[in-house]
């Protein structure tokens, strides 16, 4: 018998719905999974065990909120939350008590959902990492900067985490951790009370043990449908494997390889797609533009706390206040051009098929892993998705990306989902 926090999240909601699941006792579950794990996976940096089972005994006694009526939630110490206290990774903000809950946190509560405390991000979501460790193997990195989110709900602690993105935040986590990760398009779930890092990049996202989990949540927070049928139509895909393809690992270029032949011997469509040389362009305009940005969101903290920001985050500030404003503008004409070339791109498809990390996790805790393979998603606006589809030579996850097409978060979603169900039938 499945253990009640390992459900889907679909199905948490089900039972609680009819009654058959109380809130109390998923909350529980779920406290009792953080106890046995997390002096092994350090994935939240704020708990009250409490706090949180009182609120599942106000959501039991009352009427059903909505969708995510007592669904437990990690949310991402980058995100304010008024009833604990929100650090951005930081201790600079070390015990800083918003008095308020940012947009999408208000509106998953509106909806019924449960914040079961706050998970570990590296500093203000940019290189320096947390605590964090992978729940696969603890020497191993969990990615970041999304790292307690991604691993709490790998290792059964919540079933929904809140993440964010600017590089490659939500989908190389879920890579390493195993799980999906969401990134819908720019600015379809609000940001206000989120830390900016870089304001052109900076987009919410999520992650679920599945694809329909994953839909259910984002939904929510973004106003829209955007749950798959319960019979995916089969997508046309692109085959997409980009200039960075030779820096992969063998291992990981050989689960993408599996993975699409898995696909069309399932009836998928598969074609190659090539991006246009101007896409070649595309990652060094990505860090220009983060670097110039997050050198803007925090000048307040370079100004009056640099000795408390880590090395790597000074240098990251230090390369955007050099940049001169004419470069980033430079930069962001290049990502214009690109946009208006995706039709081309994705003429023929329904989503593009691509790699999400060089490999598996990297061994040791003092960095998140190699950005390369999903910076290009959060530039361009488009939705993603990570599914996890096999295990390489460590026994750590690998998997595939799905990048859809710009407004086109339903169709990805029903696209991934099939692809989710096809792949785990390996």
């Amino acid at each position: 018998m499945v253990p009640v926090n390992e459900l889907s999240a679909i199905e948490m909601a089900r039972r609680i719905a009819r009654r058959e699941l109380r809130v109390e006792t998923l909350v529980r579950a779920c406290l009792a999974r953080i106890e046995a794990r997390e002096s092994v996976v350090g994935a939240w940096t704020f708990l009250d065990p409490d706090s949180a089972l009182a609120e599942a005994r106000r959501l039991d006694a009352g009427a059903l909120r909505g969708p995510l009526h007592g669904l437990p939630l990690g949310v991402k110490d980058l995100i304010d939350t008024v009833q604990y206290p929100t650090a951005y990774g930081s201790p600079i903000y070390a015990g800083h008590r918003p008095p308020w809950d940012a947009a999408c946190v208000a509106c998953a509560r509106s909806a019924g959902a449960l914040v079961l405390g706050k998970t570990v991000t590296t500093e203000f979501a940019a290189y320096h990492p947390g605590k964090t460790a992978n729940p696969h193997n603890p020497a191993h990195t969990p990615g970041g900067s999304s790292s307690g989110s991604a691993a709490a709900v790998a290792d059964g602690m919540v079933p929904l985490a809140y993440g964010t993105q600017t590089a490659a935040s939500v989908i190389r986590p879920a890579a390493f951790c195993g799980v999906v990760g969401f990134k819908p398009g720019f600015g379809l779930i609000s940001r206000a009370g989120v830390k900016p890092l870089a304001e052109s990049l900076d987009t919410l996202g999520v992650f679920a043990r599945d694809v329909a989990d994953a839909a259910l949540f984002a939904g929510v927070l973004a106003g829209r449908n955007w749950q798959p049928p319960d019979t995916p139509a089969i997508p046309r895909i692109g085959v997409c494997r980009t200039s960075a393809w030779n820096q992969a690992e063998p291992a990981a270029q050989t689960a993408f390889e599996q993975a699409a032949r898995q696909l069309a011997k399932h009836g998928a469509q598969i074609s190659a797609v090539d991006l246009p040389a101007a896409f070649d362009d595309l990652v060094p305009a990505q860090i220009g533009i983060m670097a110039f940005e997050a050198s803007q969101s925090l000048h307040d903290e370079a100004v009056r706390h640099a000795d408390r920001l880590s090395a790597p985050l000074q240098a990251l500030i230090a390369q955007g206040q050099s940049m001169p404003p004419e470069r980033y503008d430079e930069c962001q004409q290049r990502a214009r051009v690109c946009r208006g070339q995706l039709d081309a791109v994705f003429a023929g498809t329904d989503v593009l098929l691509t790699l999400s990390a060089p490999g598996e996790a990297p061994e040791g805790l003092g960095a998140t892993g190699n950005p390369l393979f999903s910076r290009l998603c959060p530039l361009l606006g488009l939705p993603c998705v990570h599914v996890p589809c096999a295990h390489g030579p460590r026994g750590l996850p690998l998997g595939v990306q799905v990048i859809g097409k710009a407004g086109g978060e339903r169709q990805l979603l029903e696209a991934a989902q099939w692809i989710f169900g096809t792949l785990r039938m390996r």
